[in-house]
């Protein structure tokens, strides 16, 4: 449970752009399949980042957790999933 509270607080920050980013591309009239995949590709580019920089101090402490990268970016991904598919559903009735 640890592990998902700590994945989860990895995740805070990104809500917001999640939520801007549905919003945005739910208007442009794409559909959930596209939006999903460019938000796939999205938290590729973000782990290729965190990977090649300095930021990748930042994954020290989920690597004591005992929690891979690439699980780490997986789980993200998830989790964004499960909060963003029932938005976008219940934001493509009202557009």
């Amino acid at each position: 449970m640890q592990k998902f509270f700590s994945i989860f607080s990895f995740y805070r920050p990104f809500i917001l752009w999640s939520v801007v980013l549905n919003m945005a591309l739910s208007f442009l009239k794409y559909e959930i399949i596209p939006i999903l995949i460019l938000k796939l590709l999205l938290v590729g580019f973000l782990w290729y980042f965190l990977n090649e920089t300095r930021a990748k101090r930042k994954l020290i402490f989920y690597k004591n957790l005992g929690v891979s990268t690439l699980k780490l970016f997986a789980l993200l991904y998830v989790v964004d999933l499960v909060f963003s598919l029932p938005f976008l559903i219940i934001l493509r009735e009202f557009i």
